[in-house]
């Protein structure tokens, strides 16, 4: 009988993908969302899906859901894919089962995740970041920016590309930082966005890929992965072992910036499954990777998320001349959602979208916030507490 494997926040492109991965690779993997997760969930090719509570509106609910799971499937490896990792993590150690968790501890993560202690991290191991202030008020804040000159601002817990590029004197005095909700000011590197996404266990890398983008969502995120060049790829490298030694056991993801000299600069790093996994194509390699028994490198192929790539990239050609650009990726690039006899998720990530969009309007939120406000998590204690049986 196969080894299970659960693969929580099965909202996330990724998820499948790494699900694809495990079923080729010789395992049985079992997803779970506190949303219908459609895009997994009436997929042929990934698994089952199940349900739990949200951490953030019901968080003792989410962690009997998460033992009952636990219990009846049995799982040799519980791997998040989304902002559910940092629940995730402190209840494992709360209830003693991290070895079975492919993240680190609550701390590392808090680390990796806010924008001025990743900056801190990085300069104390040497690695290139920009100069980066943390600022608790607005006073603060206009020095930061008058002393610094060309700057980026953005909220220490933040998500999206939440960030705003030289701002305008109007727009940084609408900017509210306090004590509960700081924010960082970076000096602004111009160059070449690239992201690098990596599975380290035990400190050691299994997969790395980088990746860039010539197709973005207005905030940053990208719809669209290519792989950069070999020579890129060997300067990324160490800047990534030096990180995973830090992790020591997890899924991490940086962005980065390469300056006009060819100089990386790390900007930010998401401690989770990112659209890095797509670089793998769901290979037995990265299955087995994930579950620290062997090494995976990425293919050539480029790929996209076949409706962002209609809904967004499509319109925008029409200002940017950019439609053969636009035909090239359609055709040479793979979509990430489907596979042949596989169709069925593309219609879900519709649903799904659509169900965000209208809890987005319910709630006032924008698309994105929606989308991640009953699983993320900005720093707030999570204590012990909040997992006391309901």
């Amino acid at each position: 009988m196969a080894e299970r494997v659960l693969i929580t926040g099965a909202r996330a492109v990724a998820a499948p993908d790494m699900a694809r991965s495990l079923r080729t690779a010789g395992y049985e993997p079992h997803l779970a969302d506190c949303v219908p997760a459609r895009l997994a969930r009436w997929s042929n090719s990934a698994g089952p899906v199940h349900r739990y509570a949200s951490p953030v509106e019901r968080p003792a609910v989410f962690a009997a859901d998460l033992r009952a799971l636990i219990a009846r499937l049995d799982p040799i490896k519980v791997i998040p894919a989304c902002e559910e990792v940092f629940h995730l993590s402190a209840l494992a150690v709360a209830e003693g089962w991290s070895d079975r968790l492919l993240a680190p501890g609550p701390k590392v993560l808090a680390t990796l995740h806010a924008k001025d202690r990743f900056a801190a991290l990085c300069a104390r191991l040497s690695l290139p970041i920009p100069e980066t202030r943390t600022v608790t008020d607005a006073p603060a804040l206009l020095t930061a920016v008058e002393a610094m000159g060309d700057v980026v601002v953005k909220p220490v817990w933040s998500r999206f590309g939440a960030a705003h590029v030289s701002p305008s004197p109007s727009l940084l005095a609408a900017i509210r930082p306090g004590a509960a909700s700081p924010w960082v000011v970076q000096k602004r590197i111009v160059g070449e966005e690239i992201c690098f996404h990596a599975v380290t266990h035990d400190g050691r890398i299994r997969a790395f890929a980088a990746y860039g983008s010539e197709w973005r969502l207005p905030g940053g995120a990208a719809y669209a992965f290519q792989p950069v060049t070999e020579a890129l790829t060997e300067a990324l490298r160490p800047i990534a072992d030096r990180l995973a030694m830090e992790v020591w056991t997890g899924q991490f993801a940086c962005d980065v910036l390469i300056d006009d000299a060819g100089q990386p600069w790390l900007i930010e790093c998401n401690p989770r499954a990112t659209s890095g996994v797509h670089r793998f194509g769901g290979s037995a390699a990265f299955g087995r990777a994930l579950m620290g028994k062997g090494e995976a490198a990425p293919d050539s192929q480029s790929r996209h998320i076949a409706p962002a790539l209609w809904r967004y990239g499509r319109p925008s050609t029409r200002a940017s001349g950019r439609m053969e650009a636009w035909r090239a990726q359609r055709r040479k690039g793979l979509d990430v959602l489907t596979r042949p006899g596989d169709r069925m998720p593309l219609p879900g990530a519709l649903l799904d979208t659509l169900g965000f969009g209208l809890r987005a309007l319910r709630r006032g939120q924008s698309l994105t916030a929606a989308m991640t406000a009953d699983i993320e998590w900005n720093g707030e204690p999570l204590d012990p507490a909040r997992w006391s049986r309901p």
